[in-house]
């Protein structure tokens, strides 16, 4: 028997919507779960117009935010743009309720009349695109609530001006909220959260970026809650909120001419030094191992030795195999003029003594992140393989010079960074991808699994994505053990990618749940050159790191 699929209501003021917001409703309607059953539009209202001289009186405290904003529109065009407009009329054929409201300075209050037609439709969720803060019985009128996405971590940035504020005080990463609305403006449920990469450039891209991540939070959830059901997916959410909050920043309002000119003028100085730093300086990736009689992890990075690549050329992204008495240490290389990413080896020795690195696979596209395991007697590698659209999965023919394509493990995929894990007798396989577009391949982790290596039906993860947040999504090595547990390096690409690691413990991991949580963050600041480290392998007694510096062009 079929389940019924949920009935969701859209609350609007306009037909025309932004690109985000069409595209999300569009996968709504014509998912497997959900169907459009309901649109309520405010009534739009005819407000005397202001004079000119009176709308800048009216902004004086604020003019050059608005100015500045108005400047970005010219200069800062987002691809692709989420504000796009786009009509909605020409998507959704449903009922329309038109309904008027009470209005105070911030917020909208259905009136009875209308509220008691909308119960009449009997919805499961009310998605909030349109409205001010809303107040009063609408608030009950839908089984689930009214679901709203809220523009900010809701524990750092409440008010006004999200996706400004994240710029303008430099932060690493923004985020956004999906809450269920209740009375208590900053007291809502809370059903998920995503965290990005802050755009240090623009307060424009940096709002697109927003728009484009909210543009997948609602369908995620409204597919989870059909799969689950309301008992298990209600009972997720009072774990995900039984942690006690209290909100200690301010009510962010629109920035104060004098905020936006100190912000603005930190913003340019970093601009500048970047542009300095460019001529007199460029970033390498390079290696650092520690090879000692010790095979504990518990190694302080100062202690690392460095593995420098030439001028032309970088090292990251290393993974490693012990055998004959040797480690054999593969890396991405990329010289810089060739504008592409290959696989090379580098040879050392149980003293720590290498030799040149020698290219093992090279095809016309980029590859990176040499993933290397054993399997039955074989030794395989799955390179990143982005560019190709696919998970490719190589053979070694003749250790280590030699490889070939064995496999696709997953096709018609944009997958970055893939690692694979065998537990439990099944092949977990965790990778990055986009979403949709307008997102980045930096932010969320994906789960698949297969009872089959060679040959498997890659099953995504129910939870799909695991992790939804730039700090700790991306693959950054192998997966390892300790005892009983599993420990998953992660990447944290909030300042900018490859900033740092984290080591995240996995708690859970079966078909149907998949839980870690962080055990230690690793920053780069044990050396004055270091700006970066993404990658972290162990094999034996050879622990294995790469590392991002800053090299003087003309010495």
């Amino acid at each position: 028997m079929n389940k019924e699929k949920l009935k969701i209501g859209l609350l609007i003021e306009d037909y025309n919507l932004p690109r985000w917001t069409y595209e999300m409703i569009e996968e709504i309607k014509h998912s497997d779960y959900s169907e459009i059953s309901l649109v309520i539009k405010k009534q739009s209202t005819t407000t005397k117009k202001k004079s000119l001289i009176k709308r800048i009186y009216s902004k004086r405290r604020n003019i050059l935010f608005y100015l500045y904003c108005k400047l970005e529109n010219k200069l800062f065009k987002p691809v692709p743009n989420a504000f796009e407009q786009k009509n909605l009329s020409d998507l959704i054929n449903c009922p329309e309720i038109t309904v008027s409201t009470e209005e105070t300075k911030f917020n909208d209050k259905i009136l009875s009349k209308d509220i008691n037609i909308i119960k009449t439709y009997d919805v499961d969720v009310l998605i909030r695109f349109g409205f001010r803060i809303l107040i009063g019985e609408i608030l009950n009128c839908s089984k689930f609530g009214i679901w709203s996405c809220h523009y900010g971590d809701n524990k750092l940035i409440r008010g006004d001006s999200a996706g400004a504020w994240e710029l303008l005080n430099q932060w690493n990463a923004s985020g956004i909220t999906l809450q269920i609305l209740t009375e208590d403006l900053g007291g809502g449920q809370t059903i998920s959260k995503s965290f990005f990469c802050t755009n240090n450039n623009s307060i424009n891209w940096n709002k697109n970026n927003f728009y484009w991540k909210a543009r997948s939070l609602i369908p995620r959830k409204l597919e989870e809650l059909y799969r689950l059901g309301e008992k298990d997916f209600f009972s997720n959410l009072s774990k995900y909120n039984k942690d006690p909050f209290l909100y200690y920043n301010r009510i962010y309002s629109t920035p104060k001419n004098l905020e936006l000119l100190k912000a603005v003028f930190k913003i340019f100085r970093n601009y500048l030094r970047r542009k300095v730093f460019k001529i007199f300086c460029f970033e390498q990736w390079i290696l650092l191992y520690d090879l000692t009689n010790s095979e504990k992890i518990s190694k302080p990075l100062y202690r690392f030795k460095r593995i420098i690549p030439p001028k032309d050329r970088f090292w990251a992204d290393p993974f490693v195999v012990n055998k004959n008495n040797k480690y054999y240490i593969f890396v991405e290389e990329l010289v810089y003029k060739e504008k592409k990413g290959k696989i090379s080896v580098i040879e050392m020795d149980n003293n720590g003594k290498y030799g040149d690195s020698k290219v093992v696979l090279e095809r016309d596209y980029h590859l990176s992140y040499p993933f290397i395991f054993q399997e039955n007697g074989q030794t395989y590698m799955i390179p990143e393989t982005i560019q190709k659209h696919r998970i490719e999965l190589y053979k070694c023919i003749d250790f280590p010079m030699r490889w070939e394509l064995e496999e696709i493990l997953i096709d018609k995929i944009e997958a970055a960074d893939t690692t694979l894990f065998k537990y439990n007798d099944k092949y977990w396989l965790f990778t990055s991808l986009k979403p949709n577009i307008g997102t980045s391949v930096n932010d969320e982790v994906y789960l698949f699994y297969s009872d089959n290596l060679l040959k498997g039906n890659w099953k995504p993860h129910p939870q799909n994505p695991i992790i939804s947040d730039v700090r700790c999504s991306r693959p950054a090595g192998n997966i390892f053990t300790i005892g009983n547990q599993i420990f998953r390096p992660a990447q944290n690409c909030s300042k900018h990618y490859g900033y740092g690691m984290q080591i995240r413990e996995i708690i859970k991991l079966n078909e149907y749940e998949y839980e870690e949580k962080q055990i230690q963050s690793i920053y780069p600041n044990w050396e004055n050159d270091l700006l970066g480290t993404h990658t972290l392998n162990l094999c034996g007694k050879l622990t294995i790191i790469d590392a991002l510096i800053k090299r003087k062009r003309f010495i």
